[in-house]
């Protein structure tokens, strides 16, 4: 007998701006395809439409109106969309950040992964890391992700740097409450706080493929400082590059790419992924659009 059991089908989607590169679509699809899953994945961006984090409200009214199962949310929306969700999860909540949103029978709820994704490249990569002291450049809804994880990992002293002062020392003054109190600061200052440090990990937009470069001076690096990056095209960044070649220890931005859609794909399905068989997709991707560039 024939066996005429439809695919589950699932819409999701990505909320920010500039995504139209975006390999989670890919990602998602893929892997829901080899798990007999109908998904498909709308890029909604903001760039496209003209449209900012103040449409948020219009744009989750509709997608309530649609049926969308969740979606993913980047920059710049992470922080903004908050206010707007029905309920969070205890990281997201943690985090002060969603980059993953479920529609639970009507009702919005915000996640986050990138903590868990950041975590797991990275200690993937660099397994024996020394966490002692470590800086955060970049303050933003990845990095806040990132601050959470990198505590819960075991950094002993987290400073962030930020040129949002403000921004930064509500960050701090969050993670420090949570964590024990003197285990973060907030800087504006790069160059101290990466004096005696033994990792750097930069969480800003620069080095992506529409906004190159390095995000801090050169001369800062040194070679017994380890760096993990989270920008993941190009996978080699110039900051990567400069880096490797004075010898650091190095984490890519693939595996917080990889990570933070293995655990979006299961908050999505309920199913637990082919984490291995992600990753191998996704690196086949990078590696076929470099080849094109």
């Amino acid at each position: 007998m024939t066996n005429t059991t439809a695919p589950r089908k699932i819409l999701i989607g990505l909320i920010g701006k500039s995504i139209q590169q975006s390999l989670t679509p890919s990602m998602q699809e893929e892997e829901a395809r080899q798990q007999g899953l109908h998904l498909h994945y709308q890029l909604i961006d903001l760039d496209s439409t003209g449209a900012g984090v103040e449409d948020l409200p219009a744009l989750l009214k509709a997608i309530r109106a649609i049926g969308f199962t969740g979606f993913n949310v980047t920059f710049p929306c992470k922080q903004a969309i908050i206010p707007l969700l029905d309920d969070l999860s205890e990281e997201a909540r943690a985090m002060g950040a969603v980059n993953t949103v479920v529609n639970q029978n009507g009702k919005l709820i915000g996640h986050n992964t990138d903590g868990s994704g950041w975590s797991w490249g990275f200690q993937r990569a660099l397994p024996h890391a020394d966490l002692s002291k470590v800086v955060l450049l970049g303050g933003g809804g990845a990095g806040s992700a990132i601050a959470d994880a990198a505590l819960r990992i075991g950094v002993k002293h987290l400073t962030v740097v930020d040129l949002d002062t403000a921004r930064t020392q509500a960050l701090a003054d969050r993670l420090n409450s949570q964590h024990g109190v003197g285990r973060v600061t907030a800087s504006t200052d790069i160059a101290a706080a990466l004096r005696g440090a033994s990792g750097l990990i930069h969480a800003t937009p620069t080095g992506m493929d529409k906004l190159p470069g390095l995000p801090l001076p050169a001369e800062l690096l040194r070679a017994d400082l380890w760096v993990s990056e989270v920008v993941y095209f190009p996978l080699e960044t110039a900051l990567l590059k400069t880096a490797r070649a004075l010898g650091c220890p190095t984490s890519d931005g693939g595996g917080m790419a990889v990570g933070q859609a293995v655990g979006a794909f299961e908050l999505f399905t309920g199913i637990h992924p082919d984490v291995a068989r992600i990753d191998a997709h996704f690196r086949s991707m990078v590696a076929a659009r470099t080849a094109k560039a």
